[in-house]
């Protein structure tokens, strides 16, 4: 027998570690599905980004107001701040911290956000060695100003904050609330202090906890009417067609177009007065439902700009009888409302408020004052007639 015969005739004895022990590579084999040909699943939309509108119900005009309110938010938050401060200056070291308070993207210079409004915000070097931030001399000059429209309009935010009052349940809402959205109705930083002038109108009771609360004194029905009854009595037609509470009827009544619009209107008059105690109402009722889009309507028809973000209406939620379901109720009347912004994040406006191209119809001296503030806040140098 040859030696290659014997070799492949005569069965080998493994040695015990064979079994475990490979005698080819396998590291050049690919174990992994590279990322490139791994399927991409499809994410589910977040409420953080879905937004509340699409095309082609999606209105540029309402949506560009939001995008304004981000663009002059590190303003806007800076200004309320600074003011409270002594002198109205910030060591730069000490507002790189404070992105919350003064409204920069967390992670980012404050520096940057500064230098973007070089007319009404500077730096500088102090006797500390240490750099230093605050108002330019020509934003001091427009604070001044807005003071004295402040004390203007002071009377006129009185009311405001009477009618919120009469609105409330209990006829008292805490003065925290009201101090959190004072801007969203121009009512003065220190209104807390102010309002002991007017004792014939409120009255402050600190509760155990040691939260104050403000409670109207004296009902005033002249106030007691809404701007949609004061709209009804102007145009009747109008307000008939400004909400939709339909009517859920069999197959059987066999109503055309004409009827059911009919049986829907029947339904949609007479409205709940806001100023009415919504508290005593049954909570899914359609009684109910009128009183709450009612008293949203009111609540954004005293505010300055005629819309409120989630959270304003949130803050409200017990003194106006309002429920979870604010936002899909919003929804359902889209003639009057319209939802901009997100799902976590929506602002509402009162259509009736805007024009077609998405301007203030009727705009508050504090309004006009504000926009004059934008414009100021854009420009990188003075034109020589910006000030006319």
């Amino acid at each position: 027998m040859t030696l290659l015969h014997f070799l492949i005739s005569k069965p080998s004895t493994p040695h015990p570690t064979s079994l475990f022990i490979s005698h080819f590579s396998t590291s050049f084999l690919i174990t992994k599905t590279p990322k490139k040909f791994k399927k991409k699943r499809d994410k589910k939309p977040s409420p953080r980004t879905q937004l509340v509108q699409t095309e082609p119900n999606l209105n540029p005009h309402f949506e560009n107001i939001l995008l304004r309110d981000t663009h002059f938010r590190f303003l806007t938050k800076t200004k309320e701040y600074l003011s409270k401060q002594p002198l109205h200056i910030l060591p730069l070291d000490q507002a790189g911290k404070l992105h919350q308070q003064l409204g920069f993207p967390r992670g980012r210079k404050v520096l940057k956000s500064i230098l973007r409004h070089p007319l009404l915000l500077q730096t500088y070097r102090h006797t500390d060695n240490k750099m230093w931030f605050g108002f330019t001399d020509f934003m001091d000059g427009l604070l001044r100003e807005e003071k004295d429209l402040i004390n203007e309009l002071e009377r006129q935010r009185v009311d405001v904050v009477r009618k919120l009052l009469m609105m409330s349940v209990n006829k008292r809402i805490p003065l925290s609330t009201i101090y959190h959205n004072r801007l969203l109705f121009g009512i003065p930083e220190d209104f807390r202090d102010r309002v002991v002038k007017y004792p014939d109108y409120f009255r402050i009771v600190v509760e155990e906890d040691g939260k104050r609360i403000l409670e109207l004194v004296n009902w005033d029905h002249g106030l007691a009417v809404s701007s949609l009854e004061r709209e009804f009595l102007v145009d009747e037609e109008k307000v008939k067609k400004a909400f939709r509470f339909p009517v859920k009827h069999g197959r059987d009544l066999e109503l055309d177009l004409d009827d059911e619009r009919k049986l829907n209107m029947l339904n949609t008059l007479p409205l709940v007065s806001p100023y009415s105690d919504g508290s005593k109402l049954d909570l899914w009722t359609l009684e109910a439902e009128k009183y709450r889009v009612g008293i949203i309507h009111e609540f954004l028809s005293l505010t300055l700009e005629k819309r409120a973000y989630i959270h304003n209406i949130v803050d409200f939620k017990e003194e106006f009888s309002l429920t979870k379901h604010t936002y899909q109720m919003l929804l359902k009347q889209s003639r009057t409302f319209y939802l901009a912004g997100t799902e976590m994040n929506w602002c509402v406006f009162l259509k009736d408020g805007y024009g077609e191209d998405g301007v203030l119809i009727d705009k508050d001296p504090q309004v006009v004052f504000n926009e004059k503030l934008y414009k100021y806040a854009d420009m990188q140098e003075m034109e020589f007639d910006c000030k006319n």
